[in-house]
């Protein structure tokens, strides 16, 4: 059985919770919800179905500040168990449960990120409009060229970390409260020496609660990238 806890950030996810910690169960896996004082009662309704799952533990966070610091905040507290694997995936069923035992199979196999990535052979998404499958690829060639890295799929944001990449990428330093956090976190596990693994996955539009996603979050990746590129070779001088 993995020595694996997986990262599941909530705000708003009373439809899926439930459904997601079911999905989970079956595969020996821990789970650490993070909820951000969610107005819709996920962080009661977690706390209930933790009281009756030992493998299920809850960090209550005090207001939404982003995908980012809550993943942080997350990490820390993993970090300071026996954990040898973390996990992070969406609670919308966006990530399919079924695909964490390929994500930590690939970090077991060598890798120290694997990331479940829909623009390799084999990947792709389910349910989305051609615009945002333009936005979505559009966004991830940004990055990519912008930033001078192989990996395809930098926007993704289900990935199995071995525990020392992650105590090697100095989380401390990471500044992205959307989704460029994803972004970043991938670029310093890159910049860091970490192996960085895609494995193919089918990514599903949610059809429980509402998309997080806005134009304050797609500014703040259009800017963090060229600043992370910038500061990356001010490193070199």
């Amino acid at each position: 059985m993995p020595n694996a806890v997986v990262c599941l950030p909530t705000y708003n996810e009373r439809g899926n919770l439930a459904r997601m910690l079911e999905a989970l169960e079956p595969l020996g896996v821990r789970v650490l919800v993070i909820d951000d004082n969610s107005p819709d009662g996920t962080g009661e309704l977690a706390d209930r179905l933790a009281a009756e799952r030992d493998w299920v533990s809850v960090l209550h966070r005090q207001r939404k500040e982003g995908l980012g610091p809550a993943y942080l905040a997350g990490f820390r507290e993993v970090l300071r168990g026996d954990a040898e694997y973390v996990l992070e995936m969406d609670c919308d069923f966006s990530h399919d449960p079924a695909d964490v035992p390929r994500l930590i199979g690939a970090c077991a196999a060598g890798a120290d990120l694997a990331l479940g990535s829909r623009y390799v052979a084999g990947g792709g998404t389910v349910n989305w409009s051609l615009g945002r499958r333009l936005v979505s690829a559009g966004g991830s060639l940004y990055a990519r060229v912008v930033l001078g890295v192989p990996i395809r799929d930098l926007t993704g944001g289900f990935k199995c970390f071995r525990r020392e990449a992650l105590e090697r990428i100095g989380l401390d330093a990471v500044r992205s409260r959307g989704y460029a956090f994803q972004i970043e976190l991938t670029y310093r596990a890159l910049r860091a020496g970490c192996r960085v693994v895609e494995v193919p996955i089918l990514f599903t539009d949610r059809t429980e609660g509402q998309s997080k996603m806005s134009r304050r979050i797609l500014l703040e990746a259009v800017l963090r990238v060229p600043a992370l590129r910038l500061a990356a070779l001010a490193r070199r001088l």
